[in-house]
C-alpha cells in the first residue's frame, strides 16, 4: 500500500463534510492504519470505544484520529487528528485505501453466457460463469468466477457478485455487493405437511440499492409474491430469510439469524447474532433485538428486546436477576 498523505487524508474526509482539525504538517505520511494497540511509529490510528482508554497512553502510533473531547488523553508522541466521529472517519478512509471494485470490462473466454440474455457496457464477467436466460445485466456490473446468474435476474448498475453465487428470479438494485456463496432466489422451505407435496415457490427476491448480503447467505423468494430486501440494508454472513419475508431500510442484521416466512422487519433496525423469528409477525421500525433472542410476535416500533421468547430488553435483564437471587 502506497503511503497516506495528511494532506490527501484531510482533503478526502473533508469531500465527505467531515471536519478536520490537526498540527500535522502537509506533506506529513502515514504507512496506513493500525489499531491503537499495534500501531507503529508511522501509522494513523483511531479512538471511538471507552474500552481502549487506556491504550490512548501507550499507542505508538504518530497520529490518531480522535473527538475534541477525548483528545487531552492522547500521550504527547501521538498528534490528534480532530473529527467529530472518529469511527465514521475511519470507516470513510478504509474506502479511501482500498476502493470498491470497478469493472475492467473484460468478459472471460470460459463464461457461459445465453443468447437470451442481455449485458450492458463497461461489464466484468470472470471465469466459468454462467448467464442464463431472460437475465440482464446493467452497466458497470462485476460478476466473480464459478457464480451462475439467471433465470429471470435483473442487476443494475454498479452492482458486484462475489465468486460462487447462484442467483436466480431475482432482481438487484444499483451498487449493491453480494458476497461469496450467496444462493438468491432459491426454492423456499414449503409443503403439504400431511403428504408431503412440495409448494412450488413462483416469486422472486427483489433487492434494493446499497445493500450488502454476506457470504453464503440464503434468500428464498416467495411463494406467490416477493422476498423483499430495501435500500441500505446490510446482512452479515450465513443469514436465512425464507420466503416472502420483508425487510425495509437501513436495517442490520448480524450472522446466523433466522428468519421464518412471511415476516415483516421495519426500517432502521438492529438485529444482534443468531435471532431466530417466527414466521407471519411483523417487526416495528427502529427495534433492537438482543442477540441469541427468540422472536415469537408482533414488536412494536422503538422498541428494545432480549431474551426467549423475546420481550422488552429492561423485563428480561429483572428476570434474570431474580433468576440468578433463586438459584444461589
Amino acid at each position: 500500500m502506497n503511503n497516506l498523505k495528511y494532506t490527501d487524508i484531510k482533503n478526502y474526509l473533508e469531500s465527505k463534510s467531515i471536519k478536520v482539525n490537526s498540527s500535522c504538517a502537509i506533506d506529513d505520511e502515514f504507512n496506513g492504519i493500525a489499531t491503537l494497540k499495534n500501531a507503529c511509529e508511522k501509522h494513523l490510528t483511531f479512538y471511538h470505544n471507552i474500552k481502549y482508554k487506556s491504550l490512548l497512553e501507550t499507542t505508538k502510533a504518530k497520529a490518531c484520529l480522535i473527538n475534541e473531547k477525548n483528545a487531552e488523553m492522547l500521550n504527547k508522541n501521538c498528534i490528534p487528528i480532530i473529527v467529530n466521529d472518529p469511527y465514521l472517519a475511519y470507516a470513510l478512509l478504509s474506502n479511501f485505501i482500498k476502493p470498491n471494485l470497478q469493472s475492467n470490462g473484460q468478459i472471460s473466454n470460459t463464461a457461459n453466457i445465453s443468447k437470451k440474455s442481455q449485458i450492458g457496457t463497461n461489464v466484468q464477467i470472470n471465469s466459468n460463469v454462467v448467464i442464463k436466460d431472460n437475465t440482464l445485466i446493467s452497466n458497470d456490473v462485476v460478476i466473480l468466477d464459478n457464480s451462475t446468474i439467471g433465470p429471470n435476474v435483473k442487476i443494475e448498475s454498479g452492482s458486484i457478485v462475489m465468486s460462487n453465487c447462484v442467483i436466480t428470479d431475482a432482481f438487484i438494485g444499483q451498487n449493491s455487493t453480494i458476497q461469496s456463496g450467496c444462493i438468491i432466489g432459491g426454492q423456499g422451505f414449503g409443503f403439504a405437511l400431511k403428504n408431503k407435496t412440495p409448494i412450488i415457490h413462483l416469486g422472486n427476491v427483489i433487492i434494493g440499492n446499497n445493500v450488502d448480503i454476506g457470504s453464503n447467505t440464503t434468500i428464498d423468494r416467495g411463494t406467490i409474491d416477493s422476498t423483499k430486501i430495501g435500500n441500505n440494508v446490510r446482512i452479515d454472513n450465513l443469514v436465512q430469510i425464507a420466503h416472502n419475508v420483508e425487510i425495509d431500510d437501513n436495517t442490520v442484521i448480524a450472522a446466523q439469524t433466522g428468519i421464518s416466512g412471511s415476516t415483516i422487519i421495519g426500517k432502521n433496525c438492529i438485529i444482534g447474532g443468531q435471532v431466530g423469528f417466527v414466521g407471519h409477525i411483523e417487526v416495528g421500525d427502529n427495534v433492537t433485538v438482543a442477540s441469541k433472542s427468540g422472536v415469537t410476535k408482533n414488536i412494536p416500533n422503538d422498541s428494545k428486546i432480549a431474551g426467549f421468547p423475546a420481550q422488552d430488553i429492561n423485563k428480561w435483564k429483572k428476570s434474570i436477576i431474580l433468576l440468578n437471587k433463586k438459584n444461589k
